[in-house]
């Protein structure tokens, strides 16, 4: 075995590629006390693509009094338009489209929730009105050729409700895909699933006549659970897990949420597994650091860790 890298150990019931789904520029910047310099965050993006992520977030295009962190999404835009990967942004209604393809962004996602709570706290709309706020977002990006994702938040526990039921999350998980959406991320905004259930989420969705193909994990590391969970939803045939570089990350509306799953502790697992990902785990670290250097904190990522100090 190679210093720094595990030994793979193929699992012939997983899937053999993985897409992974990288939100540390978007959500892992945009709970940031301090806002990055757009340069920053345009390097930011240059490094995460040279490291092989073929999809990285870029930004969002909310009101800059809601996220200041990441105010500055029309001039970041044309600093990366040459990065040659998928650059998805999140818009949160019409006028967010508006700026988003006046830019030239080719895809674009929106962020509902499960629960009555966090959608008051996210975007100050029940739950019904949040997906008609969407419904003409989601139309008229798909009019303009452009590939939609649907988030969609609390699906296994609401800080404020509690449990979530799993008909719940598939009732409004349904109603995001019958929008047009191609892609529904199942996310874990305050990280307390667990493998069971997120085995009983995927089912249910599979019963429900939802591919796993159809649907992606968004994991959060409150409890140390997200690769479990991961693996779990791997076994079900999910094939793209959203993880963000360094493990940078959290909610600015949900105060319990921590960080999202490292992207080098998913990169190691998947190496160990023998699924491809396209990932250079080296590269990736070191861009985790060099960001960690920026925001001046070292990176919670074990894997981000390890690697440095066997390169120190």
């Amino acid at each position: 075995m190679t210093a720094g890298l595990p030994m793979p150990v193929p699992d012939p019931d997983l899937p053999r590629r993985v897409r992974i789904h990288e939100v540390g520029a978007r959500d892992g910047l945009q709970n940031e006390k301090t806002v990055v310099p757009t340069e920053v965050k345009a390097e930011f993006i240059h490094r995460l693509a040279a490291a092989g992520l073929d999809t990285v977030e870029a930004t969002s295009f909310v009101h800059p009094e809601r996220v200041p962190q990441l105010a500055d999404a029309d001039e970041l835009l044309p600093l990366i338009e040459d990065v040659g990967v998928r650059l998805p942004v999140l818009v949160p209604n019409e006028r967010g489209l508006d700026r988003a393809l006046a830019l030239g962004a080719r895809e674009i996602a929106v962020f509902g929730s499960t629960t009555e709570s966090f959608a008051k706290a996210n975007i100050n709309r029940t739950v019904d009105e949040s997906l008609t706020m969407f419904e003409p977002v989601v139309a008229r990006a798909k009019g303009a050729g452009l590939r939609v994702r649907g988030y969609l938040s609390m699906c296994f526990g609401d800080p404020w409700e509690g449990p979530v039921p799993i008909g719940q999350v598939l009732a409004v998980g349904r109603r995001l895909l019958d929008l047009g959406c191609d892609e529904l991320s199942l996310g874990d905004t305050i990280g307390v699933a667990t493998p069971g259930h997120v085995t009983a989420l995927l089912r249910a969705f599979e019963e429900a006549g939802v591919p796993a193909g159809r649907l992606a994990v968004h994991f959060h590391d409150t409890y140390g659970q997200a690769l479990a969970n991961t693996l779990a939803a791997l076994r079900h045939g999910v094939t793209t897990v959203d993880a963000s570089a360094g493990g940078l990350g959290g909610c600015p509306y949900a105060k319990s949420a921590t960080g999202n799953l490292a992207t080098e502790d998913l990169v190691w697992m998947l190496d160990g597994l023998g699924i491809t990902t396209g990932v250079d785990l080296g590269r990736l670290a070191a861009t985790s650091v060099w960001m960690a250097g920026h925001l001046g904190r070292p990176s919670p990522s074990r894997t981000v860790r390890a690697i440095s100090h066997q390169e120190s």
